[in-house]
């Protein structure tokens, strides 16, 4: 039985992706293995959208074909945001390269790799010697419907959350942002398919979803109409609010400019939604926003996170900050450290601004050194971890409600999950017993950005 390993760098939709991939080749026949030592199939999946998940991915395919060079007949692909922007350039980085294979294309991998590991085997029966390289496959072409490919799970049983993708690509052309030239434009899938899908994980017992997009709150804006003046997305989260068993969702990763007044207006009666929003801010600063081709001003931005903790009191919000963009001051980073300070997030990715080819932002005057981008990415980050840290600490002596989702991945002996507002708890207890299910825990410490408590009937 053929083994396939698959690595994922990037973001969510790629691990979902890949988890689509996945499913396909067991439903095939083959065996999921996490030790690409004796992986018949090696596949890498990474997003393009910052130049070290591009490095790290060529990096470890490098080394794996080094590894297993005396193993002839393993097949070796890229597939996601990388292999959509570099395609046929990828393989004279490695030779030894066989597939690489685009956003739209995730749905042939199986067929590709198949076909030529088949092919490969049958010639070693009769001679040892032959390796069958040079029969590879580049397909990076756009196809009609691809959004809906991605549908199926692996199957995991007492799964806590899960990633429910809901469209593909972005109509918005940030300047810093590849993505729409690897991910196509936006592509919603229609929302019966999206409740079919969520219902199956529903029975399974799955309590959480996540709805997945590149800009998730601009779902089905340009395919399916408002009713009753409520946009596509705000549909979906009702008719996924109405499915039996699911208890929480969640969505990632939205755009100020499709907070409308009916999703802010969601946070009040649907109670299913997680009292959490990722909501990705970039920059502080007006200027380095038009530079970004971002449209909205920071006062936009605040009053929505205005808006939305009066919706639902308590909120948490995280966000999304890039630091050192081309031509950004000291004027421009101080006003994101003023506006961080402002809005007290829970926490935030702060991203030191990375080169993409082909962006607009990659032409722009003013390219700041890594030396300047690494001491501004430190000093925000100062900010934002006193701000998560401080909210953590609040929450000792409280009770709250925990999705517990296995065994911690820093101490085995121990529980790790979440609660409503996404802070991560440990707590004892039995993996078997309560992994994915509802816990009372009663926080007895901060650890700084995780919680330790015990469960209320202990």
């Amino acid at each position: 039985m053929p083994k396939v390993y698959i690595k994922t760098y990037g973001c969510q939709m790629n691990e979902r992706d890949s988890e689509q991939v996945a499913r396909m080749f067991t439903e095939w026949g083959y065996t999921i293995t996490s030790n690409e030592k004796d992986a018949d199939v090696i596949l890498i999946n990474t997003c393009s959208v910052r130049d070290q998940a591009e490095r790290k991915a060529l990096g470890k395919m490098g080394s794996m074909m080094y590894k297993s060079r005396d193993r002839k007949q393993v097949v070796y692909g890229f597939m996601g945001c990388m292999a959509q922007s570099r395609g046929d350039e990828l393989f004279e980085k490695l030779p030894a390269l066989d597939v690489v294979v685009g956003t739209q294309k995730y749905h042939k991998v199986l067929g590709y790799v198949d076909a030529i590991l088949r092919r490969r085997l049958e010639a070693r029966m009769d001679d040892p010697a032959l390796s069958l390289r040079g029969d590879n496959v580049c397909d990076v072409a756009e196809e009609a419907g691809s959004q809906n490919a991605i549908r199926d799970h692996l199957p995991q049983p007492r799964a806590a959350t899960v990633f429910v993708s809901i469209m593909q690509g972005c109509n918005m052309r940030c300047s810093f942002c590849i993505v729409p030239d690897t991910r196509g434009k936006e592509r919603g899938r229609p929302i019966p398919d999206i409740i079919a899908e969520i219902r199956q994980l529903a029975a399974i017992g799955v309590k959480e979803v996540t709805l997945l997009g590149q800009i998730v709150n601009l779902y089905g804006r340009t395919e399916f109409p408002r009713v009753a003046g409520k946009s596509p997305f705000v549909q979906l989260l009702e008719a996924v609010h109405k499915v039996p068993g699911i208890e929480r969702i969640r969505f990632t990763s939205p755009h100020p400019i499709g907070y409308r007044a009916d999703l802010i207006e969601a946070f009040t009666y649907l109670p299913k939604l997680c009292p959490h929003i990722h909501f990705p801010m970039q920059s502080g600063s007006d200027r380095i926003l038009r530079a970004m081709r971002r449209p909205y001003q920071i006062a936009k931005f605040a009053a929505i996170c205005a808006k939305m903790r009066a919706a639902r009191p308590g909120l948490a919000i995280t966000t999304d900050i890039i630091v050192g963009f081309p031509g950004e001051t000291e004027e421009d980073f101080q006003e994101s450290i003023g506006i961080a300070e402002h809005l007290q997030f829970d926490n935030a990715y702060v991203f030191r601004y990375s080169q993409r080819q082909n962006t607009p932002a990659a032409a722009l005057p003013g390219q700041l050194t890594e030396a300047a981008k690494e001491d501004r990415n430190q000093r925000l980050l100062e900010v934002i971890n006193r701000s998560a840290i401080a909210k953590n600490a609040a929450l000792v002596g409280t009770t709250q409600q925990v999705l517990c989702e296995g065994p911690s991945k820093t101490n085995a002996a121990r529980l790790t999950g979440r609660t409503p507002h996404n802070k991560i708890v440990i707590f004892d207890g039995d993996a078997q017993q309560f992994t994915g299910e509802l816990v009372d825990i009663l926080i007895d410490e901060c650890g700084g950005f995780s919680l330790f408590g015990r469960r209320t009937q202990d």
